[in-house]
């Protein structure tokens, strides 16, 4: 038998409810019921509820969970939404939004690096997390496969808001993502019949999102 974190998820729990990043029931649960520690690697895992981001290799982190939490609050979730992430990662942050839209909804999350989407696929699967599909492609093309979404959220940070994106949105769906270099800033969208009304929710600090609408393979570490 492993160590239990229950405590350390409790306490991080507790300190992001005081501190005003966590506010709704629904998304402490999630934070209480996804155990972080499967979506750290090993040597990682004793930092696994500290406030930090956490490297997972292959230069990509996993986000600090304030973080997290506050882009699930913005987000606006609720059961039986049909969620588009880019970025899988290690694939904690889709457990978390998974379990807040529940057995209902479901969760696509799209990962550019091959050996990251089976390790996500492998963490979902040993935290018992069914209802999320990982991809493996380029993420600013979104998945029109599956499209339209309710909600589509960026770990990434892009140039711009990707167009693809835009249209994968339903009208009256949420979008968030970063948009800047390294130190950007993080925006919501919300999509009318007229196109989409965007406002600043706060600074922030992101990998950049590579791919065709996002920044190329070159310039990613300039």
């Amino acid at each position: 038998m492993g160590k239990s974190y229950e405590g350390e998820r409790k306490r991080l729990v507790e300190r992001l409810k005081r501190h005003g990043y966590i506010k709704s029931r629904e998304v402490e649960e999630a934070f209480l019921s996804v155990p972080r520690e499967r979506f750290v690697p090993e040597e990682n895992e004793r930092f696994a509820y500290a406030d930090t981001p956490l490297e997972i290799g292959y230069g990509q982190t996993i986000s600090a969970p304030h973080m997290i939490a506050i882009m699930c609050e913005h987000l606006e979730l609720r059961k039986g939404l049909k969620v588009l992430e880019v970025g899988a990662g290690s694939g904690y942050h889709a457990g978390i939004v998974a379990h807040i839209v529940g057995k209902e909804g479901h969760v696509y999350t799209i990962e550019r690096i091959g050996e990251l989407a089976r390790m996500a696929r492998e963490n979902l699967k040993k935290a018992g997390i069914e209802n999320v599909t990982v991809v493996e492609g380029d993420g600013s093309l979104g998945l029109p496969e599956f499209a339209p979404y309710d909600r589509i959220y960026v770990t990434c940070a892009a140039p711009s808001i990707p167009k693809p994106l835009e249209e994968q949105l339903k009208v009256d769906g949420i979008i968030l993502i970063p948009v800047g270099r390294a130190f950007c800033t993080l925006i919501k969208g919300k999509k009318t019949k007229e196109g989409l009304e965007t406002k600043e929710i706060c600074g922030c600090a992101f990998v950049p999102l590579i791919g065709k609408y996002g920044f190329n393979e070159f310039s990613k570490s300039l």
